[in-house]
């Protein structure tokens, strides 16, 4: 028995056990060669950036949900690989250094101390040997060691393409410092401004990132957004002549049987013909308006809901297939980075058409059947083309066909294959990123820098204020831009953008494999023992970037021969954001929580104004004060209880709101089965037959919940049996030691102290797996339900098992069955083993 303690101690346990894992180095991992390639895996978190503000209670989910997972799979014989780093470089801490003068290193390598911390407080068991941080030398060596591959193979190259631009900070914004068309920093207006950029062609890998999704277990949501991100269509390009000029606008449509209709064309603000395109007369008005589109964002230009603004240029084009002459207008609901830059507008069948040409007055020409007015409202539906001259009659596809062939052969349009996809803006004008290692000579051009010189490291300075020319600060560094060419030896100037934050988070999972290796950034072997990743979790708001940027760049890896999977990431989890209270006005504008007074029970207005609010579950801001720190819910209920309680919320994938009330459910679940232990005498005989079914049943469904990420209902099962126990007086040493293992990759902290004091001296992550004898966890008693005409007259437990005549015999004997069948006429009987007995009289 153990000596009975006075309160479950979870402070004392859980600094016990995690000092023991770390003296011990519990995690680490080697790439045994005796463990059989499909007991091995590689179980992945997306790796946190350590920002200033620490964990939130919601960080941990997934975290907590791999790290079961993974102590469950070694406690069934596999190698697992579970590593953690950071995601380092970035603008916070460079917007941080700006405002306070600290050095970005300084505050990023001090947050990821803290993350760090908080991490191992919740007893993770990651193998801490293979942490990296993507801002490092050692690491970003090797990420412009992979963009030099990519330079190489002619996936990267300049190119003028606009950006958000801040007059006050002088400076180019991310898209996510820009907020409702304002720097999020200082509140000015945003322009759009053209500057020298670094651009990755994953154009190229368009039909590979699209065809291979097919390959890979990932939530189809997620499949559906990389689909649509990468847009592909077939359809025509067609060639419109400019009326009086000797340049074409070329456009991309899905829908070339319209062209009769097409009674006008748009073009982008940013078009390059734009200016050629502007008659004198209109020079005044297209300019004004230019003026005001670059303080747009894309997103409040493509705003369907937004009022349709435009220009007349002056210039008209020429339908290729009727010669009409049709005016060409410039407009913001077209981005130069979608197709040309240049579209046919027809009218009478796309709603944002028919919108601009009832503003502006344009001629709108039905060309598929409708079953509406089509100068009343848009027929976006198809419909036998009319008013279509040689593809009158058709239906859409033989229209498509028809029409393609006649371009073709006045070689005015060809069938053509489109992406929404474009290529990939690499570079930013900051400080606190990877450098790119090329320099600019004025004999060789872009030069690489060589490989052997890698890694090209930031310089030391002490300010990190913007330009002011829409360029990197690395710009003003002159001793550090100034050097010489790797090709000729003549003066030279080092490439000054840097990259973005997605550049490290590319390939992290290779660098895993491998931290210390400083001649290649993953051995072969090493790659090929643990690849492909085989589960990924995380947040849904990473379903289409980094995923894209990551599977574009393996792919390319995959090609030069340097890994040898096609795809990164085999499965994909996203778990659900785990929300908190907020309090909202009738505006629906949210108020943060120290505002908030509640008068009476679940009555709540705000301090100053009085006003009734409504409380509503949001996600966690500090700027609505509304985060819970994991450090406070650790110090005053423990690890154990935090790490079961957000498995316990609900399934995984699920969002779902944090309450207190829940998590001290927890707390007295965990404190029972301390107590369960500390009270009962463990005795060596068998448990009874009764026990001894709800043990096995209970092994069973967690060991099937467990292995499928189903952790709450896994709980719940362990729930039942602790009840169970409590129930009776006996505690089999086999039941006490199973209960431990089933909670220890749950609860691993009050696990192995349970295990020690049950006198073992092994650790827990050493044990096995219990198993369990699936006769015991079939049941050997059903209910059956005893019918008359359909309806439920009776119940009654039987033995599995009884044959049919056994069980119609006993529903006939029944009281309850004889009221209604005595002086009737059997008609039917009707018996499913198991289940019922169903008598039908008249």
């Amino acid at each position: 028995m153990i000596a009975p303690m006075s309160k479950y101690p979870f402070s004392e346990i859980e600094t016990k056990w995690q000092r023991y894992w770390e003296e011990n180095q519990s995690f680490a991992v080697t790439e045994d060669e005796n463990v059989p390639a499909q007991k091995r895996m590689y179980v992945l978190d997306m790796f946190p950036y350590p920002s200033g503000a620490g964990l939130h209670v919601g960080h941990p989910e997934g975290y907590t949900a791999t790290d079961i997972y993974c102590r469950y799979l070694r406690m069934n014989g596999y190698n697992v690989l579970h590593p953690m780093g950071f995601d380092s470089f970035g603008l916070p801490a460079e917007n941080y250094a700006i405002k306070t003068g600290t050095h970005p290193k300084v505050t990023t390598e001090k947050n990821i101390e803290n993350f760090r911390k908080q991490i191992k407080r919740l007893g993770f068991s990651y193998d801490w040997n293979r942490e990296i941080s993507t801002h490092t030398s050692e690491y970003y060596r090797w990420t412009q060691w992979i963009f030099l591959q990519l330079y190489k193979q002619g996936l990267a190259y300049e190119s003028h393409t606009p950006i958000n631009w801040c007059d006050n900070c002088k400076t180019g914004l991310a898209n996510e410092e820009v907020k409702d068309g304002k720097c999020e920093r200082c509140g000015t207006p945003v322009v759009r401004k053209s500057i020298r950029q670094w651009v990755l062609k994953i154009t190229a890998y368009a039909d590979k990132l699209l065809a291979d999704l097919d390959s890979v277990d990932w939530p189809e949501s997620v499949k559906l957004m990389q689909q649509n991100w990468i847009g592909r269509s077939e359809g025509a390009s067609v060639i419109f002549q400019i009326d009086g000029m000797e340049e074409n606008l070329e456009v991309y449509t899905t829908r070339p049987d319209t062209l009769f209709g097409a009674t006008y064309m748009v073009v982008a603000p940013e078009h390059p013909l734009v200016d050629k395109l502007t008659s004198k007369e209109q020079k005044g008005s297209v300019e004004a308006y230019l003026e005001a589109t670059a303080r747009k964002s894309d997103l409040e230009r493509t705003d369907l809901a937004k009022d349709k603004t435009g220009v007349f240029s002056g210039s008209y084009a020429i339908n290729p297939v009727n010669g009409k002459k049709i005016p060409i207008w410039i407009a913001d609901y077209v981005l130069i980075s979608y197709g040309t830059g240049a579209i046919m507008a027809v009218p009478a069948h796309d709603t944002r058409d028919w919108e601009f040409a009832k503003k502006f007055d344009l001629p709108i020409i039905e060309v598929l059947k409708s079953a509406v007015d089509v100068q009343e409202e848009a027929w976006t539906e198809d419909g036998i083309h009319v008013n279509s001259d040689f593809i009158n009659g058709l239906n859409k596809d033989d229209a498509i066909e028809t029409m393609i062939a006649w371009l073709e052969e006045r070689k005015v349009g060809t069938k053509s294959i489109n992406y929404k996809l474009r290529d990939w803006v690499f570079s930013r004008q900051r400080y606190w990123g990877e450098p790119i290692p090329l320099v600019h000579c004025p004999t060789c051009g872009v030069v690489p820098i060589p490989e052997d010189q890698l890694p090209l490291l930031l310089p030391e300075v002490s300010s990190y204020e913007p330009s002011g020319t829409g360029e990197s600060p690395l710009a003003k560094i002159d001793s550090w831009v100034h050097t010489t060419c790797p090709v000729c030896g003549g003066e030279a100037k080092r490439e000054t953008n840097t990259m973005p934050q997605w550049a490290g988070s590319c390939w992290y999972y290779l660098r895993y494999l491998d931290p210390n290796n400083t001649k290649e950034f993953v051995s072969k072997e090493k790659e090929q023992y643990w690849m492909p990743v085989d589960l990924y979790v995380g947040g849904a708001e990473h379903a289409v970037l980094h995923l894209l940027y990551a599977r574009f760049w393996h792919k390319v890896l995959f090609d030069l021969g340097l890994v040898s999977t096609n795809e990164p990431f085999k499965r994909l989890v996203n778990q659900g954001m785990i929300t908190s209270y907020a309090y909202q006005r009738p505006d629906k504008s949210l108020v943060p929580t120290d505002m908030v007074e509640e008068v009476e029970t679940d009555v709540f207005v705000e301090k100053e104004t009085g006003q009734k609010l409504e409380r509503v579950i949001a996600k966690m801001s500090k700027s609505l004060k509304n985060v819970i720190n994991p450090d406070e819910i650790i110090q005053e209920y423990g690890a154990d209880s935090m790490r079961m309680y957000e498995m316990f919320m609900g399934p995984l994938e699920v969002s779902k709101p944090w309450a207190t009330t829940g998590l001290n459910g927890i707390y007295r679940f965990l404190d029972r089965v301390w107590r369960l232990y500390e009270e009962r005498a463990i005795t060596e005989g068998e448990p009874s037959k009764d026990l001894n079914k709800i043990l096995h049943k209970t092994i069973k469904k967690v060991t099937h919940d467990t292995a499928t990420l189903n952790f709450n209902t896994a709980i719940s099962q362990m729930m039942v049996l602790v009840n169970e126990l409590y129930k009776t007086q006996e505690f089999p040493s086999v039941v006490a030691e199973t209960l431990v293992k089933l909670l220890g990759p749950y609860v691993p902290h009050i696990a192995e102290e349970l295990w020690e004091k049950l006198g073992h001296k092994d650790s827990l992550t050493k044990v096995s797996w219990p198993t369990f004898d699936e006769k015991l966890t079939i049941d050997d008693e059903i209910e059956m339900v005893f019918q008359v005409n359909g309806k439920v007259r009776a119940k009654e437990t039987i033995s599995k098992g009884m044959d049919k005549a056994s069980a119609l015999a006993m529903a006939k004997e029944h009281e309850k069955i004889q009221q209604w069948i005595e002086g009737k006429t059997i008609v039917k009987e009707i018996v499913v083993p198991d289940k019922l007995v169903n008598i039908v009289v008249r």
